[in-house]
């Protein structure tokens, strides 16, 4: 039924601008609004995939990766992010390196979150 439908996804942030300063600024993703009004807005992934983020009164962040970004080089995108004043995320149970990058079986990644508290990634493929 849907599989020639373009399908687009979607996230909450309790903060609309500083949403759009993290991912337009810090993030250097295009970010157009959709709705001042009513808090929505459209950000550009590579690929021509672009995710709608809207704001929500009773926001909760959520709990798993919402994004992940897969770089070349991982260590520059954590060097990057960092001199950004983006904090990298520590989780038990991954062994993180001091720039705080999991290097187990299958893709390097790190964790971070944006203004909102939701969890983004960058990984590489191995």
């Amino acid at each position: 039924m849907f599989a020639d439908t373009k399908a687009t996804n979607g996230f909450a942030v309790d903060d609309m601008e500083a949403a759009k300063q993290f991912y337009g600024e810090t993030l250097g993703l295009g970010v157009t609004v959709l709705s001042e009004e009513f808090g929505v807005t459209s950000i550009q992934l590579a690929g021509g995939r672009d995710t709608v983020v809207y704001a929500k009164p009773d926001f909760t962040p959520a709990t798993y990766t919402i994004l992940n970004f897969e770089v070349d080089d991982i260590e520059a995108a954590v060097d990057e992010l960092a001199s950004k004043g983006v904090s990298l995320e520590r989780y038990e149970g991954f062994e993180q390196d001091e720039k705080g990058i999991a290097r187990g079986p299958g893709p390097h990644i790190a964790w971070f979150k944006d203004p909102a508290g939701n969890i983004l990634s960058v990984l590489q493929q191995p």
